[in-house]
């Protein structure tokens, strides 16, 4: 007998299924073995400050220590070039990567859904998608920012803690293609993720090139006023209205 009630729709019983199956199939070990990978990229794509300057060395052990694997290679040549960089550099690299390019930046949700007013209920669940799973941020970063998606998908475990990831996928990518193209050495971060994740589908890569040419959603937020041509935009030049012809009594005398 199906420990599955009859009354659950088909589908639902196959993802129910599936997801038992999941469970029942986790390996401890392998486990983890991605909650250490995903912390240490999280660790990595965090901004290079004093103290995770000092804990390089440390960073550098952990990932030397790794089971081989693609990842573990990726994050090796990551570390390679991460230790032996001054800070003033390492700092300067970050901003330029993904404070000061759009397509390289670390929040996820940016590339799903711009600068519109879908995004904030994307931050609002992800939130919540968090807070569900018994763990909070500090609010110091937007839920979105990679490091933290990475830090909740190493604790909550590879089902529903790399949900988000797999949402974003195609973020990811572009992520990488961006730091790929600009020859950053974060580039290995991004790959070693992605070898965790589910290989992208043919809809997957002409989304992402699509992303790439033409860029995230947009929309003109709170420009509802101009709509009805009463009023022009900030920053629109008007040309302004033609003056009236002037009129003028007639001289009573010019008629006589």
């Amino acid at each position: 007998m199906s420990p599955v009630p009859a009354t659950v729709p088909a589908m639902v019983r196959t993802r129910i299924r599936a997801a038992v199956r999941r469970r029942a199939t986790t390996d401890p070990v392998e486990a983890e073995r991605r909650s250490l990978l995903l912390r240490l990229m999280s660790l990595m794509l965090q901004y290079p400050d004093s103290e995770l300057v000092a804990a390089r060395p440390t960073v550098a052990a952990a990932v030397a220590a790794l089971p081989e694997s693609p990842a573990a290679t990726e994050l090796a040549a990551f570390t390679d070039w991460f230790t032996c960089q001054d800070p003033d550099t390492l700092a300067r690299h970050y901003v330029e990567m993904f404070d000061l390019r759009r397509k390289s930046s670390l929040y996820l949700t940016y590339y799903l859904h711009g600068d519109t007013r879908r995004r904030g209920m994307a931050l609002l669940t992800l939130a919540r998608r968090f807070r569900a799973a018994g763990w909070d941020t500090d609010g110091s970063e937007l839920p979105d920012h990679l490091p933290v998606v990475l830090e909740f998908a190493a604790l909550s475990g590879p089902g529903p803690g790399e949900a988000p990831l797999r949402q974003h996928r195609r973020g990811l990518e572009l992520i990488h293609r961006a730091l790929t193209d600009a020859d950053s050495p974060y580039r290995h971060v991004l790959a070693a993720l992605l070898t965790l994740l589910p290989p992208p589908t043919e809809a997957d890569l002409k989304a992402v090139a699509e992303l790439a040419a033409q860029g995230p959603p947009s929309e003109d937020v709170g420009l509802d006023p101009y709509a009805g041509g009463l009023f022009a935009p900030p920053d629109t030049f008007v040309p302004p209205a033609p003056a009236p012809p002037t009129r003028t009594t007639p001289d009573k005398d010019s008629n006589r």
